[in-house]
């Protein structure tokens, strides 16, 4: 047997132990219904506001196709709930995993939906091309991500976007010392073995790095999570600078994170560091490089990313100098705005509940309420400035608009814009 063949047989054996864990452990945890999804997904204003984070400088069209690959027991059927006018594909290698999605499938009649039992290094195997690529917490449990990577962005039409999600390395440093632990030990999957290990965990050391990550995540403690976190047969994590490196190698280009606020130097606590100069005077790569080591407890990234030879234009918010004004800022149906704990001179707080990290709160003045107010989705910041008294007063409005984007608060519809940003 040669070099090859041995690659070959070593990527197979690993491909097949994944598919055996799903088999007898599908996950996420399948669902019975959708309804809650499904009330979601009837505010047209949160549709547009997904796809305005995707695509900022386009205009929402009908007829998508995506692809969800991994899809899980679950995903591809929520996205065919969300997206009736698209043509939504599934791939996964588990046939338990399908199963569970079929059985979604029928329930709402999702007419929309396609299922494949295919591993999506295989996904040129539809022999199609796709607007939108989903795929989230697959890539890092393949044999080879990049082999992975670089099939789907194959499968990406020159126009698309992909959603993609991987672990992160620092965050998961008390996951991968209970891996070992459980290695070691031989501990399996058996409802014996996930009950022993459920008490283990509630006996860890206080100061152990995975205590204060199952605080932050109380779904560790469900027995698929805690399957799927401490027993998986492979995964690997990504910094950072590992992640840029490995969309450039794959032939993509990071778009934004889905949730930017974490890695922005201006955001937060690290707007408060003595460094915060030297820090905004490093490239946007490095300063998101930063903020990983700064938070140090990430779990996962999240993130868009694009074909380095897209024909799109990029798909890039910049407030300044002057393009801002026809920006249509959309508020994030997820956020919320309370008047409990506030610091001094402040009239209200801001919140986003998908950030993990507390110090993201976003306090604001009464005149910055106002402008908030303001904001209806249909309105542009030009028209939105324009209640402002004086030139300073429309300066300082621009900030703010500045940094409702930088904490995740508005997405911007651009798409009235016209040029290249």
């Amino acid at each position: 047997m040669n070099i090859s063949e041995l690659h070959e047989e070593s990527w197979a054996a690993g491909s097949n132990r994944v598919r055996q864990f799903y088999e007898k452990l599908p996950y996420p945890p399948p669902l019975a219904s959708l309804d809650e999804h499904r009330d979601l997904y009837r505010d047209p204003d949160r549709r547009r506001a997904l796809f305005h984070r995707i695509w900022p400088l386009e205009r929402p069209g009908r007829h998508q196709e995506i692809l969800v690959a991994g899809c899980g027991t679950s995903q591809a059927a929520r996205y065919a709930l969300r997206e009736p006018d698209a043509r939504v594909t599934a791939i996964d290698i588990s046939e338990t995993s399908l199963r569970h999605t079929s059985d979604l499938q029928r329930k709402y009649s999702l007419h929309n939906l396609e299922l494949h039992q295919l591993p999506l290094e295989a996904v040129k195997d539809l022999g199609r091309s796709f607007d939108l690529i989903v795929c989230t917490g697959v890539l890092h449990h393949l044999p080879e991500p990049d082999v992975g990577l670089r099939a789907l962005r194959d499968a990406l039409s020159r126009k698309g976007a992909m959603h993609l999600m991987v672990y992160a390395t620092y965050g998961r440093v008390g996951i991968y010392m209970l891996q070992e632990y459980c290695r070691m030990l031989r501990i399996g999957t058996t409802a014996n073995d996930l009950r022993e290990l459920a008490t283990l965990l509630g006996n860890l050391p206080r100061d152990h790095p995975m205590a204060n990550l199952l605080d932050r995540a109380q779904e560790l403690r469900n027995p698929e999570t805690l399957a799927d976190a401490l027993l998986h047969p492979q995964d690997r994590a990504y910094t950072v600078p590992e992640l840029y490196a490995w969309l450039a190698r794959c032939g993509m280009f990071f778009g934004r994170w889905i949730e930017q606020a974490p890695y922005l130097p201006q955001c937060g606590a690290m707007a408060a560091a003595s460094q915060s100069n030297r820090l905004a005077a490093l490239p946007e790569p490095a300063q998101h490089a930063a903020a990983e080591l700064f938070r140090g407890t990430m779990t996962q990234h999240r993130l868009i990313a694009y074909r380095t030879d897209t024909v799109r234009r990029r798909q890039e918010i910049r407030f300044g100098p002057d393009q801002w004004r026809d920006y249509i800022p959309i508020r994030l149906p997820w956020t919320l705005c309370t008047r409990e704990g506030l610091p001094p001179g402040s009239s209200a707080l801001l919140l986003n509940r998908a950030h993990a990290h507390r110090d993201l709160a976003l306090p604001i003045s009464a005149e910055e309420e106002r402008l908030l107010t303001q904001i209806d989705g249909r309105r542009t910041l030009r028209e939105i400035a324009a209640s402002c008294e004086t030139d300073e007063t429309a300066r300082a409005a621009l900030r703010f608009f500045n940094r409702l984007w930088s904490y995740d608060q508005i997405v911007i519809d651009a798409s009235a814009t016209g040029t290249n940003q």
